[in-house]
């Protein structure tokens, strides 16, 4: 039995809690297992404030596995499964990871990436890989007992940073080792702010690895919404399945906007969608162009949110406030506070830009794993911090996000850091000096740019274009490989080595409203 699992399985057991590709797992079902798990886990030797490591696609054992870890208070670090052997092996360091859950179809680099780890355990989902001990089996070790002296798990998301290697993000006060009830807590609280109805059924279509896309399923299934997933995004299944599940909730980032909107005509009139009650999206900004055609088709269901994975949720914005203030991102909720400061550090009044700094009202805080000189370095007095982007507040309170002071790029909803790239490119023999940005894309919002200073005797083409583009997906995931290379015969820098990146990346810009 779990705790926080066992109203919902007493009061409507056999209903799908869960459901993917493969099939649904029952309220009483995923109780069960739950338990099990748990014990399984504690039977590792694992104690509270152990971590482990899933890497792996959305299915329901991660969501099995994320259950158990929350009720015996284990840090869960949810990986990005694109990431290289490599990178997969730093995380699993820097984290401490004591266990490593991997699917089937990322086998071969959870192996390389754990070969010679102290490892508690190689757990494996679905078809067998070598080394690893398979999850039904290691399912089976746990005792059915209730789970003794449960203690609140929580999530660790890595993001990147200007040092190019991803960084562990937590909280002070918010993680493990609360009561476990802190989770219904939390649950209840988010879902009224994001007005999830309490029948709410949730479809999952991003990875939720992701802490956006974890918040607005696995939160919520917590509080008893059943939650439908799928291991990637297809725009006409995605309709089909809101209307066949009754799905009332679902988050979206701009990218999956626009393949929505450039279905058929007839693949979308064939959509009711009656059952939606709210459609999120936020994680990238969206072309105004793009949300008045979504509202126009979903109606004022729409609506926005402004966060991070440091920052959680910061501001929300409904359909009916986005058209009377086109591009807000809303009013800070109850629990953030936000404040604009200009360069000198002073107050910015009303429109005047500034970099957006938090605070939480809770007295909680934002501390990067392991690296205390990361996090001061995004602090200021008073319990100020902030994730480097630019905006203004209006008269009446509602954020507007300018620009951002850091490089970050986010193409599709996804955050891509500079620093890491270019730490690939520079080492290639053609490439004396190197900057990495993001310029405009119409479907993903920002693609990543490359330029290029070349070496002595090295000389441009588009066979050496590609040859760096291979470079760079030879040593990071895919999606982080520059879509073009631009060649540049000095690249802008003062004489003390600084890089005026802007001067490569403003061009791009010239012509675009938004600058973010």
């Amino acid at each position: 039995m779990a705790v926080l699992l066992t109203p919902h399985a007493e009061a409507r057991p056999d209903e799908p809690a869960i459901t993917d590709e493969r099939g649904s797992t029952s309220w009483r079902e995923l109780d069960a297992r739950t338990g099990r798990l748990a014990n399984a886990l504690r039977g590792l030797g694992l104690a509270t404030g152990d971590a482990i490591a899933i890497h792996s696609g959305n299915r329901r054992e991660y969501f099995e596995l994320m259950c158990a870890a929350s009720h015996i208070g284990l840090r869960y670090v949810m990986v990005n499964w694109h990431w290289t052997a490599d990178e997969l092996r730093y995380v699993l360091e820097d984290a401490g990871a004591r266990a490593l859950f991997s699917e089937d179809a990322f086998g071969g680099i959870a192996r390389e990436a754990s070969e010679g780890l102290d490892l508690a355990a190689r757990v494996a989902f679905g078809d067998p890989v070598e080394g690893f001990t398979p999850y039904e089996e290691f399912l089976e070790t746990g005792g059915q007992e209730e789970i003794a002296d449960p203690a609140l798990g929580f999530p660790m998301f890595y993001t990147s940073g200007t040092t190019g290697r991803p960084k562990g993000v937590s909280r002070k006060m918010l993680g493990v080792g609360a009561p476990v009830e802190t989770a219904t807590l939390l649950g209840d609280v988010f879902a009224d702010i994001l007005r999830i109805p309490p029948d709410g059924r949730t479809l999952l279509v991003g990875p939720v690895y992701h802490s956006a896309q974890w918040l607005w399923s696995f939160m919520f299934l917590l509080v008893g919404r059943s939650v439908v997933i799928r291991r990637g995004f297809d725009p006409a299944e995605t309709l089909r399945l809101v209307d066949e599940h009754a799905i009332t909730n679902v988050h979206l980032v701009p990218t999956q906007f626009v393949r929505l909107l450039r279905l058929d005509e007839g693949t979308r009139a064939a959509f009711d969608g009656s059952s939606l009650a709210v459609v999120w999206h936020g994680a990238a900004p969206c072309s105004p162009e793009v949300k008045r055609r979504m509202i126009d088709w979903l109606g004022p269901i729409v609506s926005e949110y402004y966060g991070s994975t440091e920052a959680s949720v910061n501001s929300v914005i409904t359909a009916p406030e986005w058209l009377e203030r086109p591009g807000s991102v809303g009013r800070p909720l109850p629990t953030t506070e936000v404040h604009i400061l200009r360069e000198d550090g002073e107050p910015a009044g009303p429109g005047e830009r500034g970099q957006i700094y938090f605070r939480y009202t809770s007295g909680d805080d934002v501390e990067y794993w392991g690296d205390e000189e990361k996090t001061r370095s995004v602090h200021r007095a008073g319990g100020l911090f902030t994730t480097g982007d630019v905006g203004y507040l209006d008269e009446d309170g509602y954020l507007f996000l300018a620009d951002r002071v850091i490089d970050m790029i986010i193409s599709g909803g996804v955050n891509i850091y500079p620093a890491e790239i270019e730490g690939v490119l520079i080492t290639h023999p053609s490439v004396r000096d190197v900057a990495v940005f993001g310029v405009p894309d119409e479907e993903f919002g920002e693609q990543v740019k490359a330029a290029v200073e070349l070496g002595d005797g090295a000389v441009p083409s588009d066979a050496l274009a590609g040859e760096l583009i291979e470079h760079v997906r030879g040593s990071l995931a895919g999606y982080k490989a520059p879509r073009s290379i631009d060649f540049v015969e000095r690249m802008p820098r003062t004489p003390t080595g600084k890089l005026y990146k802007r001067l490569l990346r403003d061009p791009y810009w010239e012509d675009q409203k938004q600058k973010i």
